[in-house]
């Protein structure tokens, strides 16, 4: 996208210390911060990379917001799967251009609209309805109105069954996706796939219980680990912290 930003644009601002802000140009607005503010006029028409100073002498560099910038900075209801298992769990469930997706458990959004990214057809079964408006509102202003066609969500339980058949795929986000895997094997078609996100190995461990099974097969359990590196001229060394444990990823696929 390489344009001036515009009115109704999303803009991440980094700080000198990298500090993150996420805003919407509008014409007339200002974004505040204890370094002072900056009309929204100084960045607008302005071309990606810009540096906008504050009224207290802050630089602030304009960037557009990546899907990971957006994930990790955009309002939330619940809590978000992390972009270190978003991209993993779409390779896992082979997401693709067209492929129909029943989501359980949407959240605030954040894998749905990985998985919209990727080109899914989905549909989302929620069962608070703060929660559904939440992805929605989300879904629609990172990836705008133009994907609504491919995103179906409603306000039930997933507990009680799958209305949907001959699915590619069934990802979950819930406590008991254990529940849901009976309703899953009427649901997809033969050679589909189920994913299912958990943050405990009990709730894994009774995952793979109830698919072990003729009717699954390639059925595995695993986690992500995503440990940075500290590189600064000859000094290069691994970063004392790392993002370990979040949740683990149970996958399957369905024989029918």
């Amino acid at each position: 996208m390489n344009r001036p930003f515009a009115a109704g644009d999303k803009v991440l601002l980094l700080d000198s210390k990298q500090r993150r802000y996420l805003i919407t140009l509008a014409e007339g607005a200002e974004f505040h911060s204890h370094a002072g503010f900056i009309p929204h006029a100084d960045i607008i028409d302005r071309p990606e990379g810009l540096v906008a100073v504050s009224t207290k002498g802050a630089k602030y560099t304009c960037l557009r917001p990546t899907l990971e910038d957006f994930v990790l900075e955009m309002p939330r209801g619940a809590q978000v799967i992390y972009p270190k298992d978003l991209a993993p769990i779409c390779m896992l469930a082979d997401i693709g251009p067209g492929v129909r997706v029943l989501e359980s458990g949407v959240g605030s959004g954040a894998l749905s609209m990985t998985m919209l990214r990727w080109g899914a057809d989905i549909v989302g079964y929620e069962i608070r309805e703060d929660f559904l408006g939440r992805a929605l509102a989300n879904v629609k202003s990172f990836l705008g109105d133009g994907v609504l066609d491919r995103y179906d969500l409603h306000l039930r339980d997933c507990y009680e069954g799958i209305d949907e058949r001959d699915l590619d795929r069934v990802v979950l986000d819930l406590p008991e996706p254990w529940r849901v895997v009976p309703h899953a094997q009427e649901a997809l078609r033969p050679g589909g796939i189920l994913v299912a996100y958990t943050p405990s190995i009990m709730q894994a461990s009774q995952t793979r219980e109830a698919m072990a099974s003729k009717a699954w097969n390639g059925t595995r359990t695993l986690e992500v680990l995503h440990r940075g590196w500290y590189v600064e001229g000859q000094a290069v060394r691994p970063d004392h912290r790392m993002v370990a444990h979040t949740g683990f990823l149970t996958v399957g696929r369905f024989l029918g």
